[in-house]
């Protein structure tokens, strides 16, 4: 029994790490393109289709998608504050450097979710979780404080990473509860990116969809990758979730704000030195309230 739960902890982390390392680096993608809003409905409508295709894959193969009304009105929720992420990731990420702007949303997302994960979930409170909480708004402040500080940093940037924070703890509290009631990883994911997606379009107008539309026809293969690295972290993250602890999952996964550090040296930004140390106490922070399991 010991064995098959160490196991099932590994397999955990393994997924997480990965989808994590996807996560940083679509981010880092989305940074590098001009009309950053655009470039991320076309991105995730891409990681839209990806979803379908394998939720029907998975529903041919005998899996239900929707046992019940719940699982599906979850992921609908899911969906809509998904639409709220994309929407408040691409105005940070369009006014702030990648650096600061990951950590402030991922972090602030960890402080949202575990006591969020407690009082809906029961997750268990521990000594580590305080710690860790403590160490994540440590380098919550410094990244901000140097966020705010920065000539490139445009100060409105601060309020929507805050608003992705929301949103982040939000998705993921809704994702948990559609896998409580036992709704199929992929389905879940499939339904709310979709609703996301819909929310999105509709939203660009008229001429939002002609420039999305030329957007993808001259950078097919760019946006074919964001949306399949995109698609590719949520799918991983989803089969997480659906094994491990909400606060868990999420809290670990957010070491991610180490590898966006690392690739926004590699797309030519220099983050200071606020950021970068209050990066590494964000992971810090998260991997101490992770190391109850």
């Amino acid at each position: 029994m010991a064995g098959d739960v160490k196991l099932l902890v590994e397999v955990i982390v393994a997924l997480v790490l990965v989808s994590a390392f996807l996560h940083a680096l679509w981010n880092a993608l989305l940074r590098l393109e001009r009309d950053k809003d655009r470039a991320l409905v076309a991105a995730v409508g891409v990681a839209t289709l990806i979803a379908i295709a394998l939720a029907g894959i998975r529903w041919g193969l005998g899996e239900t998608p929707f046992p019940n009304a719940a699982s599906a009105v979850w992921a609908l929720i899911a969906g809509v504050l998904e639409w709220a992420y994309f929407a408040s990731l691409a105005k940070a990420l369009a006014r702030g450097a990648l650096g600061p702007m990951y950590t402030i949303s991922r972090g602030g997302a960890i402080v949202l979710v575990w006591p969020l994960s407690v009082i809906a979930y029961g997750e268990s409170v521990v000594l580590t979780s305080v710690v860790g909480s403590a160490i994540v708004l440590g380098g919550l402040v410094l990244s901000s404080t140097g966020a705010s500080s920065s000539r490139r940093t445009d100060r409105s940037a601060l309020a929507w990473a805050i608003a992705c924070a929301a949103s982040i703890a939000g998705y993921h509290l809704a994702y948990k509860a559609a896998l409580r009631c036992d709704g199929n990883p992929s389905a879940v994911f499939a339904l709310a990116l979709a609703l996301a997606s819909a929310i999105n379009v509709a939203r660009l107008g008229r001429e939002g969809r002609r420039v999305a539309a030329a957007l993808v026809r001259t950078r097919t293969w760019r946006v074919v990758m964001m949306g399949a690295i995109c698609g590719g972290s949520f799918l991983i993250l989803m089969e997480a979730l659906a094994r491990g602890g909400s606060g868990y999952v999420l809290t670990l996964r957010n070491t991610s704000v180490l590898f966006a550090t690392g690739l926004a040296v590699v797309i030519g930004e220099r983050p200071m030195r606020a950021h970068v140390v209050g990066a590494a106490l964000v992971a810090a922070g998260a991997v101490v309230m992770a190391w109850q399991a």
